[in-house]
């Protein structure tokens, strides 16, 4: 089943100029996995690059890959409740639409949030990223994905072999 699943992560901010292309990379590498047999896909439920995944993967589920499964992860309840009346009404809004949703931990914390990471990319043999820098949640992610032997696709201009360098946080 791993072979047939995809996680995501990235940053919670995705400068505006770049969201289209970072948008049309990651609808790309989708498509391409679905061609593959990649049927589950994986999302955080963050802010910035989840919510915008979850929308692109709600939308090709509707109109162009029927077939999708998408299935949030979550850290812990309330975790979204320091978010922006705005953030939350979206979130609020695009939960129902999951096929599946998995909570990590009944503790809030930055624990939960490792456990979050850790858990889509044990489920997946496929990741795709916004990695644009070798600090933050993201990059701890994406350096635990390719040191499990994931096939990393990074839709920011960045390059990911300067992570081996960075620190995790």
């Amino acid at each position: 089943m791993r072979e047939q699943a995809c996680c995501f992560t990235g940053h919670r901010d995705v400068a505006e100029p770049s969201v289209e292309s970072v948008v049309e990379r990651t609808e790309e590498y989708i498509k391409a996995l679905v061609q593959r047999g990649v049927k589950f896909f994986g999302v955080g439920g963050a802010v910035g690059y989840d919510t915008l995944v979850a929308k692109l993967l709600f939308r090709l589920r509707e109109t162009e890959l029927p077939d999708i499964k998408v299935i949030l992860v979550y850290p812990f309840d309330g975790y979204t409740d320091r978010w922006r009346p705005d953030q939350k009404a979206d979130a609020l809004l695009i939960r129902n639409r999951y096929d599946k949703i998995v909570k990590v931990s009944d503790k809030p914390g930055k624990a939960a949030y490792l456990q979050r990471d850790r858990h889509l990319v044990d489920g997946s043999a496929h990741c795709i990223c916004y990695c644009a820098r070798s600090s933050g949640g993201t990059a701890y992610t994406v350096r635990y994905a390719l040191n499990k032997g994931l096939h990393v696709f990074n839709t920011a201009d960045y390059d990911l072999t300067r992570l081996n360098s960075g620190g995790c946080w």
